[in-house]
């Protein structure tokens, strides 16, 4: 068996901003206009008016201040409420392909390797742009590796759930090295129209680069250990699925898009996440208290600031807790791998961090590193 690292991380930022007061200025515009179009139901009792969003709701819910997106128009347009995506050809590469590509190559650059030294590639995500031919293959042919390439999804967890599958393949042997990709273009399956969750998603795209520990360049992150959990709940879902057509759904019916039942995710994944990290740590005889970072998943800041007291038995500060959220808001399973990509320069050889997602499913993935 081999030791394993995360060599490298790769990050690709969208090329748009959507802040929090633009985003409120198109909800209440469609507001209007939806309230005007239904106004005789309205005065009729027969329907209830929508209400407007603000600011202060949006920070005061979810710590999110802005996020980023691959189209900005679409989403803006009150009359639209969705990206505005051009369909391609299919001997084009893919708009989730292409975002992929782009963080692996910027992980393989970070390691000062090429595709060469890769065997494998999971392509980790909350959503899938099409069923197949699978996105993993078209990213690994895209980038030049010689190997494999599969996809899998448990939502918000993928990316955790990816390394254990990439850390297995490396110490067992059966690749020396494998990239876990992230592109999450969430923004197309964000219910944009709705007050509740209008707010919560970005679009980026993360890789995560695994490989053995003694090809691994300096300063290298040592994997200790992963650990997985799920449990069926219906608490976030989304229902679009190839059966859709089959079953004559309208697909801008709610239930085809991102829902979710915000408090009881609180009240139940949070003990949840808290116990399933102090599990994993106690089990490598490590001290909570004494780990030196926690890059948690970015959903809510409400959400990551108990894990982490309930972890810490304290109050958590920036630097032991980073958050990203207030940048790029909710990136399903690319959350905690961008805290990580923006947080890790500081940690001294020797000093050990907890990577950790939740979400859908539930699932619960964590990671536990230590600098080499």
């Amino acid at each position: 068996m081999h030791r394993v690292a995360i060599s490298s991380t790769g990050l690709f930022t969208p090329p748009h901003t959507i802040t929090n007061a633009e985003l409120v200025t198109a909800f209440n515009q469609y507001v209007d206009l939806e309230n005007a179009k239904h106004a005789d139901e309205i005065a009729a009792g027969t329907r209830q008016p929508l209400t407007y969003s603000n600011e202060e709701f949006i920070v005061k819910a979810s710590g999110i201040k802005a996020r980023y997106v691959m189209d900005k128009d679409g989403v803006l347009d009150p009359t639209r409420m969705r990206p505005r995506f051009t369909a391609r050809p299919d001997d084009a590469l893919s708009l989730m392909a292409e975002v992929g590509v782009k963080a692996c190559q910027d992980a393989l650059a970070k390691a000062g390797m090429t595709a060469a030294d890769v065997d494998g590639l999971v392509c980790a995500a909350a959503n899938m742009q099409r069923a197949y031919p699978a996105m993993g293959v078209e990213i690994q042919t895209a980038l030049g590796i010689q190997g494999w390439g599969f996809d899998m999804n448990v939502a918000c967890s993928s990316a955790t759930f990816g390394l254990e599958l990439a850390v297995n393949a490396v110490r067992t042997g059966t690749a020396r090295a494998v990239l876990v990709v992230n592109p999450e273009i969430t923004s197309a399956h964000l219910a944009w129209m709705d007050r509740d969750c209008h707010f919560i998603f970005g679009d980026v795209g993360t890789a995560i680069l695994v490989q053995r520990l003694d090809l691994a360049p300096a300063g290298a992150f040592e994997v200790l250990g992963t650990k997985l959990f799920s449990s069926f709940s219906n608490n976030i879902r989304n229902n679009a699925g190839f059966m859709s057509r089959a079953e004559d759904r309208n697909p801008e019916d709610r239930d085809q898009l991102f829902r979710q039942e915000g408090r009881k995710v609180f009240k139940e994944v949070c003990p949840l996440a808290a116990e399933h990290i102090t599990t994993h740590l106690t089990s490598l005889d490590l001290d909570p208290g004494k780990v030196r970072r926690f890059w948690l998943h970015q959903a809510n800041l409400a959400m990551n600031q108990f894990i982490s007291k309930k972890v810490l038995g304290r109050e958590a500060t920036e630097d032991d807790a980073p958050v990203i959220l207030d940048e790029f808001a909710n990136t399903a399973s690319a959350g905690s791998i961008i805290s990580f990509h923006r947080n890790h320069a500081d940690i001294q050889p020797g000093e050990v961090g907890v990577i950790c997602s939740f979400g859908a499913g539930y699932s619960i993935g964590s990671v536990i590193v230590k600098r080499t």
